[in-house]
């Protein structure tokens, strides 16, 4: 009997892009880009060994994409519309990865105006009809239609696929788990659901639940379409009806064609050999010297492609030699801190440089004195080229005594000088965690650290919501942990505790080397497990486009800082200590005995035994609860005590919050405050404030302005605040689809007097007042008794306005509902831009837990939007100036939808149209609105007055 044949084929396509975000840019010794040809050849040979340890293909083929459009094109010409053009750096690449097939003597199939989908449709089907087996290697949906068995000549002859990197097989059951119905009714599903990244339409507002359970219950789309005027009155039954052609031209453009002309007969796929000297010529040409190593050791020097199966090479990091490979090595050892050097020479110090520039990739982290970058000095440095291969840079150690001994190390000033080729290197990307500090404490000794990456930043874009929100969620012993299942040395185990703590620079060097040396070690294992996931989890984007560019745009907003009016912030101190007394008094006096105002416990007793207010509630430790929310409800049946409580603790809060810490934060070198943002402190992506916190300043309140006053600009100068008008009342409307609310915004009206008529009929101050709370309240999610509590009416009430807002806009409650739908089938919300926020408790069984996470999920993609707008114009701000020759004006401060800038007020003139027109146009081309976005300029001498 002949060899049962079994045919694989290779989705190039997909190896490409994951090869391109898997990898840094490399590139070969002619200058060329090559790190997704390097990524695209390694995945390549790994296929061929996991194949032949597995079950090896008779036949195998890689079928690509032919660049131009497809012949969908010509049935829906915005078919694929939405895709952006591919990085500039990888078009050169496209070339060399059919070299790289050839190389291999594999066959390399594309066809001008076919997508390699139809190429495998049409090979995967004429080797079915002559008995072969097939196996697609790829994860693609699209695909999945074809997966099942026919009869051949010789009996059934099966399709299935291999994802590998589930390392996975999928057969007819994985398929039927995935959408709910058989491979051949996928096709109906994916047009019922449609596909934003293809721009295929599909029915609006059906997702893949709600499809798969149509084409399960009807049997097939055209049967599902035809039922829909039986159906029950519901949204449902509307879009099916008026969108059933939208269904049926989607149904055709995911068809797959199975008749195509095959470009080269199946049996010339056969796998006969490999001849090395065309793999080895390749991978000499492109400096792929690791792999030619291997070749040329005979380990990887196959009969045929499936017997690839060259022996697993001990790690050791990047190359030596500037001459040597770049590529990172495949696999991580356990950490080693006995194997990291303490570099105290310069002759080392320059080994590590040249090693360094050659990788094209360093981890980099900073040792300090002090966890504020604009008064640390620095202590050492320290790099990591790969796993184990670590080192620790000591500039500063040894005590503060003058007559302390001090271990060998380099000059600081030398080190400096030898390090900022490297650090300032646009070929060679610098990783950190958290990188912002390092870039601000390596600024202020003349460095320029650029480009960079972030693990702290890939994890939040991969992963916000799924851990605790802030740094904790996102901090590398949490990432190592979670990631790398180590837990790395802590700072308090190297420098103690309490009154035995010793400063970094008193550190012994070796147990200071195993502390910093391994902190860059597991960063760059850290980026090598989490940077490929960007591509995998489409990440890519987000990252690329906002998250990344914004770190040295907020390292220098840091750098900057604010001048603040200390004598003025003096003042305010004292008057809000005068004031806090005379309240403190009268509380006092109405309580009938002095006690301890800022004491929950003491305010507790006073309020429900001594003065018997009822409604007081005990918690575990026995005490009453004074929180604020306790104390409006007391405050709002009368309770003057409480009135007077709430005014104390704002004044109290405020006087050591800000009159107090301001004056405290003030740089004693550059006289300005100097505020800490975190780019991972709030869960839908905007940007938080600490030491001091600038962004919780009252707004609205006399007091708060009177704060805002202190803000001023260096003399000569005025400040400018650009502020996005109701951008999240913008955006629900174009997100939710609101004619009214567009309408109303195009039209220059009073957003929440358009609210006011439309639900009450007429406008007043009252019927304002009341819809502009509605307005913001909904889109947060609240609840009837929530409303209720703001606008101090009954449940029911509220219940009827909340009926009567969504009867007269209801897109917005169409938005909430496929929110939430999206949300607790996929476990995330995603903003326009693709930035994910997990909601990992939307579907738990505590009604408190699932209702904050439902409150939260339908805010995330309108506030996460917002936030992603501002970044954008951050990002786009400067260099906007500088062509306009203004990059002498500084951008200082970014609060909520705020920024603030310093400039010559000879130069508001010319720069207020950029700094407006960048805002406006922040969310193109990217995203197209539907709504202007408004933005409201005010400049004057102080913050206060900028408004």
């Amino acid at each position: 009997m002949a060899e049962h044949q079994h045919l694989y084929l290779v989705d190039g396509s997909s190896y490409i892009f994951r090869a391109y975000h898997r990898l840094p840019p490399l590139t070969d010794p002619e200058g060329t880009p090559v790190g997704a040809v390097y990524g695209y050849t390694t995945m390549l040979w790994k296929l061929a060994t996991d194949l032949d340890e597995a079950d090896g293909p008779t036949h195998l083929a890689v079928i690509l994409d032919a660049s131009g459009k497809s012949f969908r094109n010509d049935i829906f010409p915005e078919y694929k519309a939405n895709r952006p053009p591919p990085p500039e750096d990888l078009v050169p690449q496209f070339p060399l990865i059919r070299d790289a097939t050839r190389a291999f003597s594999l066959p390399c199939i594309e066809e001008q105006g076919l997508e390699a989908d139809d190429l495998i449709a049409t090979y995967a089907r004429a080797a079915q009809a002559q008995g072969w087996d097939v196996t697609i290697v790829s994860s693609d949906k699209d695909l999945m239609q074809l997966v099942g068995e026919r009869e051949g000549p010789n009996g059934p002859a099966r399709i299935d696929m291999l994802d590998t990197m589930k390392s996975q097989r999928i057969y007819i059951e994985e398929v039927e788990a995935k959408f709910g119905v058989k491979p051949e009714l996928v096709g109906d599903v994916l047009a019922l659901m449609g596909d934003s990244v293809d721009n295929i339409p599909g029915i609006y507002g059906i997702g893949p639940k709600t499809a798969s359970k149509l084409i399960a219950e009807h049997g097939s789309l055209t049967a599902a379409l035809d039922f829909a005027p039986e159906m029950k009155k519901s949204k449902l039954k509307e879009r099916l009806l008026e969108s059933r052609q939208d269904a049926e031209m989607s149904r055709v453009l995911v068809t797959l064609k199975e008749d195509c002309d095959l470009p080269q007969p199946l049996d010339e796929f056969k796998l006969d050999g490999v001849p090395p000297e065309p793999l080895a010529a390749f991978l000499e040409k492109h400096g792929f010297s690791s792999l030619l190593r291997r070749l040329d050791s005979g380990k990887g020097s196959p009969e045929r492609p499936n017997n690839l199966n060259p022996a697993k090479q001990e790690t050791e990091g990047a190359v030596a030699s500037a001459q040597g490979s770049r590529q990172p090595l495949p696999e991580m050892p356990a950490v080693d801190r006995g194997s990291y050097e303490t570099v105290q020479t310069m002759e080392r110090l320059e080994a590590w440089i040249t090693r360094a520039t050659a990788a094209r990739l360093v981890a980099v982290d900073t040792e300090t004195s002090s966890l504020d970058a604009m008064r640390a000095e620095l202590v050492g440095v320290s790099l990591a080229l790969g796993p184990n291969d670590a080192c620790y840079i000591p500039l500063a150690h040894g005590g503060n005594d003058m007559f302390a001994e001090r271990p060998e190390q380099i000059d600081r000033d030398q080190a400096v000088a030898a390090l900022k080729p490297l650090l300032e290197d646009d070929s060679v990307i610098k990783i950190g965690q958290n990188i912002k500090y390092d870039i601000n404490v390596l600024s202020r000794y003349g460095i320029d650290v650029a480009p960079v990456d972030d693990t702290m930043i890939i994890s939040f874009t991969l992963d916000a919501g799924r851990g605790e929100v802030g740094m904790g969620g996102h901090g590398m012993d949490e990432l190592s942990d979670r990631h790398l299942g180590h837990t790395p040395l802590s700072f308090k185990e190297v420098c103690g505790t309490g009154k035995k703590a010793i400063p970094f620079g008193e550190v012994d060097l070796d147990r200071a080397t195993e502390y910093a040396a391994e902190d860059a070690d597991v960063t760059w294992r850290l980026h090598r497990h989490m940077k490929p996931r960007l591509a995998d989890e489409s990440g890519t984007r987000i990252y690329e486009r906002v998250d990344r560019p914004l770190i040295p745009v907020v390292a220098q907003m840091e750098r900057h800082g604010i001048k603040v009016d200390r004598a003025r912030l003096s003042r305010l101190s004292e008057e809000f200590a005068k004031e806090t007394a005379r309240l403190e008094g009268e509380i006092h006096g109405i309580a009938g005995q002095e006690f301890t105002v800022g004491s929950p416990k003491q305010l507790g007793d006073i309020l429900f035994d001594k003065l018997g207010f009822k409604g007081g509630k005990k918690g575990k430790s026995g005490q009453y609860s004074t929180d604020h929310s306790m104390l409006e409800k007391l405050a709002g049946e009368g309770a003057e005590i409480a009135k007077k409580v709430l005014e104390w603790r704002q004044l109290a809060k405020l006087k050591s919050t800000y009159t107090d810490a301001l004056q405290e934060a003030i740089n004693p070198d550059t006289g300005r405050v100097h505020t800490s943002y975190s780019l991972v402190g709030a869960q839908t992506g905007r940007l938080s404030s600490t030491d001091p916190n600038l962004q919780n300043i009252p707004i609205r309140t006399p007091i708060g302005r009177q704060i805002r006053e202190a803000f001023v600009p260096d003399e000569g100068n005025v400040l400018l605040a650009a502020d996005y008008s109701q951008i999240e009342l913008r955006l629900a409307a174009h997100m939710a689809d609101v004619p009214t609310l567009k309408e109303a915004f195009a039209q220059g009206e009073d957003i929440h007097a358009r609210t006011a008529k439309e639900m009450f009929g007429e406008v007043n101050r009252d019927t304002r007042a009341q819809a502009k709370t509605i307005n913001f309240a909904i889109l947060y999610g609240i609840s009837r008794w929530g409303l209720a509590g703001r606008l101090e009416v009954e449940p029911d009430e509220a219940q009827a306005m909340i009926d009567t807002y969504f009867q007269r806009f209801p897109g917005i409650q169409r938005y909430i509902h496929e929110t939430l739908e999206t949300v607790r089938e996929r476990g995330y919300s995603e903003t326009l831009f693709g930035r994910k926020t997990w909601f990992p408790r939307i579907n738990s069984k505590n009604v408190a837990e699932r209702q904050g996470s439902e409150r939260a999920a339908i805010n995330a993609p309108i506030q996460g939007t917002s936030a992603d707008i501002i970044k954008r114009a951050m990002v786009r701000m400067m260099p906007a100036l500088d062509d306009a020759g203004l990059g002498h004006v500084r951008m200082l401060l970014q609060v909520h939808d705020e920024l603030v800038f310093e400039l010559p007020e000879g130069d508001v003139a010319a720069a207020s149209p950029i700094i407006e027109r960048v805002m406006a146009e922040a969310a193109g081309p990217a995203v197209k609105l539907d709504v202007l976005l408004g933005i409201e300029i005010g400049t004057g001498i102080s913050w206060d007055a900028a408004h």
